[in-house]
């Protein structure tokens, strides 16, 4: 069941046209990552889900029911660019926020107090904002962000800025959140994060989605059928064995072994070992999975040299 949909949403910004009939789909109780190059519209398309803006065509649903007003207490948005009163202390400010999102002052220093302590920033509530180092004040944000415990969280490049023991803390957190009954829209441009935490992924370029899907659906369509080897044995009768039905990519010999890289052309893995085995013992032999990053750049290519 899905959370939350878009249906066929346009935007235009004087000249430009910043969504041109994008729609997704975000399950329940999943991570979605929102991809693209800069520009894409991904931001665009955040900020209409945050009823920031609106769009000129397409429909919003939250729950099955259309997007409105109510809804904004149940989604929470850490935006790309931060946004804290630099004078106002760190914990005044946190309560204020919170209220803001619905919450009692009461629950809100109480949530607030045990997010401060398991980030360890406790000893800053007293401190003004300015005091704060930038990754101390995307801490503070984060929490404010999750604080009322909304059913959607948007985060657009969370990890911006952070030391890498902190994108750890965050990454945990954030699956925490999912597996406790959150859906989490993700924006990024890191890819090795969209692999180790989304679910699904839509890929928006120039305005278009050219790419939706389960992260592990994506990474199989984009496959190339090739495989890497570590054989023992002549390397120089590897050519002519595997001869017009498979591709020898790669080939490096090292003191012992051969490392090949081979792509099958005609038939199917075990055809492959077929070949080899008279003449070859097998150490290794895995199938390459092109990462996120790969078939981004492949997919955001392709879809450029068909619009140009």
């Amino acid at each position: 069941m899905n959370l939350f949909i878009a249906e066929n949403i346009s935007k235009q910004f004087s000249n430009h046209k910043a969504l041109d009939g994008v729609s997704i789909n975000v399950p329940k109780q999943s991570i979605f990552g929102l991809l693209g190059p800069n520009g894409a519209g991904k931001t665009t398309l955040i900020r209409i889900i945050n009823q920031i803006t609106a769009p000129d065509t397409g429909s919003l649903f939250f729950n099955g029911e259309k997007l409105n007003q109510n809804h904004i207490y149940n989604i929470g948005y850490l935006p790309e660019e931060r946004g804290l009163y630099k004078k106002m202390k760190v914990g005044e400010q946190a309560i204020y926020l919170a209220q803001l999102k619905g919450l009692s002052k009461r629950d809100a220093i109480s949530q607030l107090k045990l997010w401060f302590e398991k980030f360890e920033i406790g000893a800053w509530w007293n401190r003004k904002v300015e005091e704060l180092s930038k990754g101390m004040q995307q801490k503070i944000q984060f929490i404010v962000t999750i604080l009322h415990k909304p059913e959607l969280l948007i985060f657009d490049e969370p990890f911006s800025g952070f030391d890498p023991i902190n994108v750890n803390l965050l990454k945990t957190e954030i699956l925490k959140l999912r597996d406790e009954g959150a859906t989490i829209i993700f924006s990024t441009h890191n890819m090795a994060s969209v692999e180790e935490l989304c679910d699904n992924i839509a890929l928006i370029n120039n305005s278009r989605k050219i790419l939706e899907g389960s992260v592990e659906d994506v990474k199989h369509q984009y496959k190339s059928n090739t495989y890497e080897l570590i054989l023992q044995g002549s390397q120089h009768l590897l050519k002519d064995i595997l001869g017009n039905h498979f591709d020898l990519l790669d080939l490096k010999n090292g003191s012992a072994n051969i490392n090949a890289t081979i792509k099958i052309n005609h038939g199917d893995q075990n055809d492959l070992l077929k070949t080899l085995i008279p003449q070859y013992q097998i150490l290794s032999f895995n199938e390459i999975i092109p990462s996120m990053n790969d078939i981004f750049i492949q997919r955001v290519a392709e879809a450029s040299k068909n619009n140009s």
